[in-house]
C-alpha cells in the first residue's frame, strides 16, 4: 500500500492523481449497456430469457411463469429458517432503518401569505419502485433492506426487486429479507437488461417509476442512460472509505476498517491520512497481515494495492482540505474530538465519528443508509433516502383579490419576455 507524505514535493501531483482516478465504466461498457437497454426495449421478455441464459446460465420460461419469479412463499420459509441468532440480527436491522428513515419523512406546506395567495407543496410517493439486489460476489441482504424499507416509509404501493440468480440459486439471506421489507414481487433477472426491464416494461414485467440499488458497472451504467425514463437514486461506482486517524488508534482496528471496503471488489478504495508516519507504517503492516487471513484476500489485496493509499500530514487539520477534495462515500474520524474535524468536513457521504464507529456498523444495522454517492459524487449528492421514492407537487390558489395585487407584474413580465398570450391569460381576468 503506497504511502504518501504531504511534505514531499510531489505529494500534490500524485494526490491529485488519486482524486481524479477513473475506477468506474468504459467506453466498452457504455456500448454493450445501449445494445442491451434497445434489444429489451425492442423484444421484451425474449431477450430476457437469451441473457439470463447467456449471462446467469438460468433458463427462464418462453411460455408460462417458470424460472421467472420467487414466490414470497418461498420468502417466508427463507426467514423462518434462518437460525435465530440470524433472523434476530436481520429483524434489529430492520427495525432500526426504519425508525430512521420514518424520521425522514417531509412535511406539507399549506399557508396564505400576506397578500392572501395560497401556497404549498404536497409530498407524495411514487406508484412503484424496482429495486436492483445484485448477485454473486455482492450477494447481501442488507441492501435490499436498505432499498425497501425507505420505499416503504415513502409510501409505494408496489415495489418490485430484480436479483440474478446464478443457475438458478437465489440467497436465502437475500429472500428473508424481502419477506421482512415486505415486497411485492421478486424477478430473477439481473445485470443491464433487469433495469431496462423495470423501465420500459415487458409483456410480464410491469414498468416502475423509480429504480435504485447498487450493482456492476453495466447497472450503473444502465441506470444512468435510462435516466429520464425513470428516476434513478444514483449513479454508483465502487466502494471508498476514508480513515481519518491519530495514533492513539489501534492499528489493527484502522487495517480491519480499510480492508472492510478494499474487500466489496477489486476497484474499490481505500485510503488513510493520519499526522503519525510510524502510525502508518504499522497500519500497513497490519493490512498486509490482515490480508493474509480473509477468504477476500485476492479482491483485498488487489484493491489496497492497485488503489489504496496512507497518506502523512503535518496536523490532522491539514487532512480535511484533503477529505474535502476526495468527496468519499465513508469518511471516519478515529480521533478523541471528532467533532471538531465534522464540522469543517463538507463533503461526504457518510460519517462515523470517534474511534469507537467502525464503518461497518453504519452497513448494517446503524439506521442511516448505506447506498451512498460515490466516485466523488458527495460534492453534489446524498445517499438514498425516503425522499428518492416520493416527489413533490407545488400549489397556488388566488382569488379575485390576489390576482389584483399580483396580476400586474405578472402581465408586465411576460408582454417583457414576448408572450402576448401569457399576459391575455391575466388581463382578460383583470377586466
Amino acid at each position: 500500500m503506497r504511502t504518501l507524505k504531504a511534505s514531499d514535493e510531489g505529494f500534490a501531483k500524485s494526490f491529485r492523481k488519486l482524486v481524479n482516478s477513473r475506477r468506474d465504466g468504459d467506453i466498452e461498457v457504455s456500448r454493450d449497456v445501449a445494445d442491451i437497454i434497445a434489444d429489451v426495449r425492442s423484444r421484451g421478455d425474449a431477450a430476457l430469457v437469451e441473457y439470463s441464459m447467456r449471462f446467469d446460465d438460468h433458463r427462464l420460461a418462453v411460455e408460462g411463469e417458470d424460472g421467472w419469479s420467487i414466490s414470497l412463499a418461498d420468502c417466508k420459509v427463507a426467514y423462518e429458517a434462518l437460525e435465530p441468532d440470524l433472523r434476530d440480527a436481520l429483524d434489529l436491522a430492520a427495525k432500526r432503518i426504519r425508525a430512521y428513515h420514518e424520521g425522514q419523512l417531509p412535511e406539507d406546506r399549506d399557508y396564505r401569505d400576506d397578500d392572501g395567495i395560497r401556497l404549498g407543496a404536497r409530498w407524495s410517493a411514487v406508484d412503484a419502485a424496482g429495486l436492483y439486489v445484485p448477485g454473486g460476489r455482492a450477494a447481501y441482504p442488507s441492501s435490499l433492506l436498505m432499498n425497501a424499507i425507505p420505499a416503504k416509509v415513502a409510501g409505494v404501493e408496489r415495489i418490485a426487486v430484480v436479483t440474478p440468480t446464478r443457475k438458478g440459486e437465489a440467497n436465502p439471506l437475500v429472500l428473508a429479507a424481502a419477506h421482512i421489507a415486505g415486497v411485492d414481487k421478486i424477478w430473477r433477472i439481473g445485470g443491464a437488461q433487469a433495469v431496462a426491464a423495470l423501465a420500459y416494461g415487458t409483456d410480464r414485467i410491469k414498468p416502475v417509476d423509480v429504480v435504485t440499488g447498487p450493482g456492476n458497472a453495466w447497472v450503473a451504467e444502465a441506470k444512468r442512460q435510462l435516466y429520464g425514463v425513470v428516476g434513478i437514486d444514483m449513479v454508483a461506482g465502487p466502494s471508498e472509505i476514508l480513515v481519518i486517524a491519530d495514533a492513539d488508534n489501534d492499528p489493527d482496528w484502522i487495517a480491519a476498517d480499510l480492508l472492510s471496503q478494499a474487500e466489496h471488489d477489486p476497484t474499490s478504495q481505500s485510503i488513510l491520512i493520519t499526522d503519525d508516519g510510524q502510525f502508518a507504517a504499522l497500519v500497513a503492516d497490519a493490512i498486509d497481515v490482515q490480508c493474509t487471513q480473509l477468504s477476500t484476500a485476492q479482491t483485498a489485496r488487489e484493491s489496497v494495492d492497485t488503489h489504496g493509499a496512507i497518506i502523512v500530514v503535518e496536523t490532522l487539520d491539514d487532512a480535511i482540505p484533503l477529505a474535502n477534495r476526495l468527496a468519499a462515500e465513508h469518511v471516519e474520524l478515529a480521533v478523541a474530538d471528532p467533532g471538531a474535524l465534522f464540522a469543517k468536513l463538507r463533503h461526504a457521504g457518510s460519517v462515523f465519528l470517534g474511534r469507537m464507529t467502525p464503518e461497518a456498523v453504519g452497513d448494517y444495522v446503524a439506521g442511516p443508509n448505506h447506498v451512498l454517492p460515490t466516485g466523488r459524487r458527495a460534492r453534489f449528492s446524498s445517499g438514498l433516502s425516503v425522499l428518492d421514492f416520493m416527489k413533490r407537487t407545488s400549489f397556488i390558489g388566488v382569488d379575485d383579490d390576489g390576482l389584483r395585487k399580483i396580476g400586474p407584474a405578472a402581465a408586465a413580465l411576460a408582454h417583457a419576455e414576448g408572450l402576448p398570450a401569457h399576459a391575455r391569460s391575466i388581463e382578460e381576468r383583470l377586466k
